[in-house]
């Protein structure tokens, strides 16, 4: 990031960018960043989207060719194309001698290091992961927004505002303004307004989900499930978050055993003490082989999912009542 910055500050720019990783909000305002810095205010000449999928390659290279109009470059931004897991070598193979003039700015949420159009952009570009930010962290950014709006908040709650929103920034943000809102004629922001305004986050259900299947509740387990997907989560992004609340239970209840007390287990995986607490708590209910073959049976079910043996939605509820089966036999 601090890359950015200064290629920003200098403008002295990179031919090509790929911001990658699972924080979305922060991807967004580097690209954001990088349009304002990179593109005439206004200019849709030179400017050029594309998002998804199914954009044509060809296309792409053809605009790629075309010299700027009145300006000294054309940016080409691109959006979640996959192209850096999948049908990305046509363009790797063009970006190697791309034309001078135009510049590429890719924002992907999940990528493959080993793939040809990743190795390009890193040999000729510059690359950024953004992965989810610490509590310390995130705890910085928010007392930072209330303090323009000439507000404060403890630590113990943004602790719990924090186990409400979850550690995704746009969630956080947009919780945040809610919160700036009801408070209007508050200086300081106390326990109950959290309560009173923030909306659970998806991690509250999906610990839940696990303790639901940790007591053989079938009927809640899936009800939970099903919640979510009302709620039109992507079952895979259900899926990628309840293999990582079982390997967070795993690393607790390992560090738990090693003798670290909460505060200790917290800062090794960063988590609050609180947090980790909680974490600790659920995981004593469950032995590290139960925890170890959940992890493995949510790796098994994205596969399934991958390679088109069953389709999502299904692919979830599948896992859910083959640990559901495996907690009855156990």
């Amino acid at each position: 990031m601090q890359r950015i910055n200064e290629d920003i500050r200098t403008g002295n720019f990179r031919q090509m960018y790929l911001l990658y990783g699972e924080e979305r909000y922060l991807r967004r305002q580097y690209r954001d960043r990088l349009r304002n810095a990179m593109c005439g205010e206004g200019d849709t000449i030179n400017t050029h989207f594309y998002e998804g999928k199914d954009i044509s390659v060809g296309e792409i290279i053809d605009q790629a060719e075309v010299l700027p109009f009145f300006a000294e470059r054309r940016v080409i931004f691109m959006e979640d194309t996959g192209l850096f897991k999948a049908g990305g070598e046509r363009l790797a193979e063009y970006l190697s001698e791309a034309n001078a003039t135009s510049f590429f700015v890719f924002n992907e949420s999940e990528v493959d290091k080993r793939s040809r159009l990743y190795k390009t952009v890193q040999s000729k570009g510059y690359i950024v992961n953004f992965e989810v930010q610490d509590e310390t962290t995130l705890k910085r950014w928010i007392a930072g927004i209330l303090k323009r709006e000439e507000k404060k908040i403890t630590v113990s709650t943004a602790e719990l505002f924090l186990e409400k929103t979850g550690t995704d920034m746009e969630n956080i943000y947009t919780e945040l303004e809610k919160l700036i809102c009801y408070c209007l004629d508050k200086p300081i922001i106390e326990a109950q307004d959290v309560e009173a305004v923030c909306t659970d986050r998806i991690t509250n259900h999906i610990f839940d989900m696990i303790n639901a299947i940790s007591a053989g509740q079938s009927g809640k387990a899936l009800a939970l499930y099903n919640d979510l997907v009302t709620l039109k989560e992507p079952p895979m992004r259900i899926l990628f978050l309840l293999a990582r609340q079982y390997n967070m239970l795993l690393q607790v209840k390992e560090l738990k055993a090693k003798g670290f007390d909460q505060k200790a287990i917290g800062a090794k995986v960063g988590l609050s003490p609180y947090i980790a607490g909680k974490y600790a708590a659920q995981a004593s209910g469950l032995r590290t082989a139960q925890l170890k073959e959940a992890v493995e049976e949510c790796v098994k079910a994205e596969e399934a999912v991958k390679n088109g043996r069953m389709n999502d939605v299904m692919g979830i509820e599948v896992l859910i009542m083959s640990m559901l089966q495996r907690k009855a036999y156990s």
